[in-house]
């Protein structure tokens, strides 16, 4: 009977601790999940933003953060807290459509922002343009021209201000007004005030290229890695244009690119990256790093150099432009590890509409210029 009074005994208290002990870790449970998932604490942003995830598991867990937090994070652009990843998807079609509400409405009652209406889809779509349905764009359009604002009908879309940001980060200078030179019957040069699209081809009008997908392929030289842009292929001394206006970034030679390019936006969220120029007379003529360039300007001329640690070689099997787009969100991503280069494919198939007009300005250099000058109203 003793031993069986002292077992009994043991084990109410056993028990009773471990019901304490289980009430606590239940508590301490709801109180880190309440903290996470309805008040979306810094910590647990922070945590998301500073970790190395990326690409859909990045995106799953952005979701499950408050959309005003998240965009709220997003805008401080700290050391720590910064979009790392974006992945474009839209085919040049429906950029066109999107665009061409954009510019038709403009000075109307209802102006339809492109770059809206692209994040409103991206956001329905998950990223993944290739569900659009013409019918999705049409309702849209007809719930704003009905007096609904975006903010109204993007309201319980968790991850709206992601795709904005992250598209606005894109194409935030390629539809606006502007001023471009234009001669009249008589020869006079006069500029007309337009709304549209003042972003070019990196190709100059009159010059034939061709390009496939290639953005992720495999690359060897040097090192295995993969091919962050687009190559468009073309012809030796094929004038190449500024996409962007911005500021000449670099100039010079790099080992894989040759002699090269790159040059920032200029609210600094875009750096484009133009490689493989020509041998002997890359650049346009008294180009220097650290210039301001305006879109449509004339930069350089398509060659094949590259893939050599010795300055002006050859060393690329065909003639080329590679044409790359980075984006930045916070300067540690420049050449840091969080780099974020898109697929400019469907960009280019874009702005096929829109190619600057260049004529050989120095006949002794055969150098060239654009035609026709552009200023832009900000």
């Amino acid at each position: 009977m003793f031993i069986k009074s002292i077992n009994f005994s043991f084990l109410k208290r056993i028990f009773l601790f471990t019901f304490v002990i289980a009430l606590a870790c239940i508590l301490v449970y709801f109180y880190i999940t309440k903290g996470i998932h309805v008040s979306s604490s810094d910590s647990y942003v922070n945590s998301i933003f500073e970790s190395d995830t990326s690409g859909e598991d990045f995106i799953n867990e952005i979701s499950n953060i408050d959309v005003n937090q998240l965009a709220e994070d997003s805008e401080n652009n700290t050391e720590s807290s910064y979009i790392k990843w974006v992945d474009f998807k839209a085919s040049a079609s429906i950029l066109k459509k999107l665009s061409d509400l954009d510019i038709s409405s403009y000075n109307t009652d209802i102006h339809l922002n492109w770059i809206e209406l692209m994040a409103y889809l991206g956001t329905k779509y998950g990223g993944n343009f290739s569900l659009f349905k013409q019918s999705d764009l049409d309702n849209l359009v007809s719930e704003l021209k009905s007096g609904k604002t975006i903010d109204e009908l993007t309201e319980n879309m968790k991850l709206y201000n992601y795709f904005y940001q992250s598209f606005d980060a894109i194409f935030h200078e390629y539809i606006g007004e502007y001023e471009i030179e234009t001669v009249d019957e008589n020869g006079n040069s006069c500029y007309e005030t337009k709304y549209g699209l003042k972003a070019y081809l990196p190709i100059a009008k009159g010059y034939s290229f061709n390009h496939y997908k290639d953005f992720g392929s495999s690359r060897s030289y040097g090192y295995k890695r993969l091919h962050l842009g687009n190559d468009l292929m073309g012809s030796i001394g094929t004038p190449i244009v500024a996409v962007e206006g911005g500021y000449v970034e670099s100039l010079g030679w790099n080992q894989y690119g040759g002699w090269r390019v790159g040059i920032r936006s200029f609210d600094k969220k875009r750096y484009y990256y133009y490689a493989h120029l020509r041998k002997d007379h890359p650049y346009a003529k008294d180009l220097v790093e650290g210039q301001i360039v305006q879109a449509g300007d004339v930069i350089g001329y398509l060659g094949m150099t590259g893939y050599s640690t010795n300055e002006n070689v050859n060393n690329i099997n065909i003639p080329h432009l590679h044409f790359g787009i980075q984006l930045i969100f916070n300067e540690v991503q420049k050449d840091g590890v969080n780099q974020i280069w898109i697929d400019v494919y469907e960009i280019i198939e874009f702005l096929k509409q829109n190619a600057s007009t260049v004529y050989l300005a120095y006949p002794d250099t055969y150098d060239y210029q654009r035609k026709f000058d552009l200023m832009i109203n900000e």
